[in-house]
Formats: structure tokens, sequence, C-alpha cells
């Protein structure tokens, strides 16, 4: 990307088919091969890529020149290398918040959004799941998370798992972000029953560092509700929201909020299901949404 940064891109499906870019969610998760799945491969020319930082892109776990805008700049590059003139975006949590802000910056380059548990980088969204209110829902888990923090530093648990991902001791570094990583992951489905494994040491505090930085940094929007402000930009665009009725992630409040007055945005939502985008409900719906595309 000419400033250190090396990102890891892939295609599949049809080299002529209707171009479709993957946006993974964290940030910091990086894409899987399973995210392939939900498209038709003799239809789509699918293009899945790692945001800066996270899975096979280099430098790992690396905030430096990481953010929001930066990323935006890597679509750019991609489209452009890919020589691509217009894409679907397909995002999911996190991904869904980079679709809309790209979408929102270019709006002449999306055909589609497809969203699924919608992530509007708000504070009332951060103050949900960092500030105690899904930790009722959890409280065994919330305390886990919690307890790792000094007891007179926990108004704020963002500011304060910041201090501790990015201390310098990388045993410390690990140790707060699989804590972080296991927070979320046990919450992602709407069918927890136990306790997880642990996350890879790698990948959790990769994820745990890059998470942390942009949502100790806002996002890195100009103001909180951007999104929502900024939204007029993209009404002419057709949009298809996948949203977990229970999802304990990204509550359905915003998915609502998204969609009520932009007419061409779609809001289906999923009963019994969570924020995995590998729940059944979640599955069938993207996949129900992706065929339709296909004959639009």
């Amino acid at each position: 990307m000419g400033d250190g940064h090396r990102v890891y891109v892939e295609q599949c499906g049809n080299p002529a088919g209707i171009p479709v870019l993957v946006l993974h969610g964290g940030p910091g998760g990086g894409c899987s091969p399973a995210m392939r799945r939900y498209f038709d491969p003799t239809v789509y020319r699918i293009v899945l890529f790692d945001q800066r930082g996270c899975g096979r892109s280099r430098p790992h776990a690396s905030v430096v020149q990481n953010t929001t805008w930066h990323l935006i700049e890597d679509i750019e590059t991609i489209r452009t290398t890919f020589g691509i003139d217009h894409f679907i975006l397909f995002g999911g949590s996190w991904g869904t918040t980079l679709a809309l802000i790209y979408a929102i910056t270019h709006p002449d380059r999306v055909r589609h959004l497809v969203l699924r548990g919608v992530f509007l980088m708000q504070k009332s969204e951060l103050d949900w799941f960092y500030g105690g209110g899904a930790g009722v829902f959890f409280p065994e888990l919330w305390d886990r998370f919690v307890s790792a923090i000094p007891k007179d530093e926990r108004k704020n648990l963002i500011a304060a798992y910041n201090r501790q991902l990015f201390s310098g001791n990388l045993m410390e570094e690990t140790r707060l972000g699989r804590i972080w990583a296991n927070w979320e992951n046990a919450l992602a489905s709407i069918h927890y029953e136990g306790p997880m494994g642990e996350s890879p040491a790698e990948y959790a505090r990769a994820f745990a560092r890059l998470e942390n930085h942009y949502f100790h940094n806002g996002g890195f929007l100009q103001c909180d509700g951007w999104i929502l402000r900024e939204r007029h930009r993209i009404e002419h665009l057709p949009a298809t929201v996948v949203q977990g009725r229970f999802d304990m992630i990204c509550p359905p409040h915003s998915a609502w909020k998204l969609a009520r007055g932009w007419q061409k945005c779609d809001l289906r939502m999923v009963p019994l299901a969570g924020h995995a985008l590998s729940e059944p409900g979640i599955s069938e719906a993207l996949v129900r949404i992706t065929d339709g595309l296909r004959i639009a």
C-alpha cells in the first residue's frame, strides 16, 4: 500500500461475474474461506481482503498508519488494481461500518449494500458492550472481562484495556487480548452454552489491539453519529440488512435506525438469531439475498 503496509487480497469465482467485495468484522477479524460460501461462484467475482494489521496482512497487529480512512484508501487501491468500476459491498458487524463509510465516501462505486449485524460506530453501542449493558445478560463472563482491570480504572474499560494492550509487554498484551476476544466471541451466537476454548494467541492479540485502537478513537470519524448524519449521501442506493433479533454484540436498534426512512433499504429481522455470520437463520437470509441479486 506504499506506507509500510502489505494487504492480503484474494479473488475467486467467475472473473467476468458480478463483483462483490467482502468486508470482515472486528476491526481485526480477518477474512476466511467460509465467507466465500454466500455467493454462487458461477455468477459472482468474489474479492476478499484482510484489513491492515490482521490475518495475512503485514505488519501483524500494527496500528501505525491504521485508521478507517487508510482502509477506505485500501479499498480504492484494490478496486482500481483489479479494474472494477463498481461493486456490491457485503459486510458484517464492523464490516457494515466500513461498507457504509466507503459508500458515503464513494457512492458512485457501489451497486448494492448487503449488511449483517449493523454497527454504526456510535458511543451508545460501545457503552452497551463495554459499559455493562450486555454484561447484565452474561454476568459471569462480564465479571471475567472486568476483573482483568484494576478497580480504580474500571470507569472506562476501553481506555483501561488500551493501556494494557499497548504496554509493550508481549505476554500481558496476549493475556489481555485473549480476555478481550473471548468476551466478544462468547456472545456472538445465540446458542452459547458455556466456557469456550482460548483464542489463538497471535489472533487474539491482533484482534484486541486493532478493535480497541479503533474504538478508543471513535472509529476516526468526525463526530459521534457521523454515519447517520451522512446517510443522505447513499439513500439513492439499494441496501439489504440482515439483523439477528437477539444480537447481543450489535443490538437491533442500530439496524432499525439505519433503515428507518431509507426507502431503498430492506431490513430483514431474523428471529431466534444472534450476531454470528454462521448462524443458520443469518446464513439462509444472506444466501437468499445474494441469489436474488444475481437475477436482478
